[in-house]
């Protein structure tokens, strides 16, 4: 039953999240505001948008074939469509249940290519660890190079005192579960190290990989894709064209934050880039065109693909 009841809290609770940040946004646009940002809809130029959703292909496309030096290196043979399609399948899931894209993607190897499940969501788990240090990467640097609208936007707006207490409390248990896990004797840590030995060769499989300077550009051009799709955005409207590198990268870095927060970003995007583009004089209304544009786009070419390779991966594994 509280199996349950949790599954539900984490599908709902960043959902309602998403719901109340776009009613809380629109109830306090008045209407002459509410037509403003309507007409940034209809005179916005989309051609940019496409450009900027055919990046974005080639960036999902770049993680799917990524992922095949992995698979290799730990001995499993796997096409570029099965894994594209698998990593088109998790990004689709992550709409509907926050973080559940990285089990669907481990689940489609091991049905069709025969990946045991805890080797391909270790190597998933590394992926997601390597962007994670990026992201970290990005977050620094516009930390730098904007650091009064940075410190004003997050840092003064964080309760530091209680982050740093509850990362030392977190640090002090991840500690002791790593000497219990290292020297215990218990049959249930005896069975837990058996059910986590494929997860740690997932997890290890970057480290002794062959190709990791081929894996190493991959990664690249996928946060190059990322961040290119989204300065190309920029100039869907007037009044975001004029943005300077520097607020790109810090408005890319919010948004990015803002997808953990909510389903794939659902209602917390365009909030969060409507708030930190008010930082560069960018109005309300104009950011949140901007965000929803941006957002809706790549949201529906993540439903696109994951829609079509639902109904293909079956198909064109019929044989197997």
């Amino acid at each position: 039953m509280k199996r349950q009841i949790s599954k539900w809290l984490s599908i709902l609770l960043p959902l309602f999240l998403g719901v109340f940040l776009i009613i809380y946004s629109y109830n306090k646009f008045s209407a002459e505001e509410i037509l403003e940002i309507k007409s940034h809809f209809i005179n916005a130029n989309y051609n940019y948008i496409y450009f900027a959703v055919f990046i974005a292909f080639l960036g999902s496309a770049s993680r799917a074939y990524r992922w095949k030096y992995v698979l290799d290196q730990m001995g499993y043979k796997t096409t570029f469509a099965n894994n594209f399609m698998a990593v088109s399948i998790g990004y689709l899931m992550n709409l509907t249940v926050p973080r559940s894209g990285e089990i669907s993607r481990a689940l489609v190897l091991k049905k069709y290519n025969n990946v045991p499940f805890d080797k391909g969501f270790g190597s998933i788990i590394a992926e997601r660890i390597i962007d994670m240090i990026i992201l970290l990467g990005f977050i620094i640097v516009a930390f730098f190079v904007q650091f009064d609208i940075v410190k004003t936007f997050i840092l003064d707006k964080l309760p530091l005192q209680k982050i740093i207490l509850l990362l030392v409390i977190g640090f002090v248990f991840f500690i002791a579960f790593i000497l219990i896990y290292c020297y215990s004797k218990s049959k249930f840590i005896i069975q837990l190290k058996l059910k986590v030995s494929g997860l740690k060769e997932g997890l290890l499989s970057i480290v002794h990989m062959k190709r990791k300077w081929s894996y190493l550009g991959h990664t690249l051009f996928i946060w190059f894709s990322y961040i290119f799709m989204f300065y190309i955005g920029i100039f869907v409207i007037p009044e975001t064209n004029t943005l300077t590198l520097g607020a790109v990268l810090t408005s890319f870095v919010v948004g990015s934050i803002a997808i953990a927060f909510t389903n794939s970003g659902f209602g917390s995007y365009p909030f969060l880039i409507a708030k930190i583009l008010l930082f560069y004089s960018i109005s309300e209304t104009a950011g949140n065109a901007f965000g929803w544009i941006i957002w809706t786009s790549q949201m529906l070419l993540l439903v696109f693909l994951g829609a079509i390779s639902f109904l293909l991966l079956p198909i064109l594994n019929r044989s197997k």
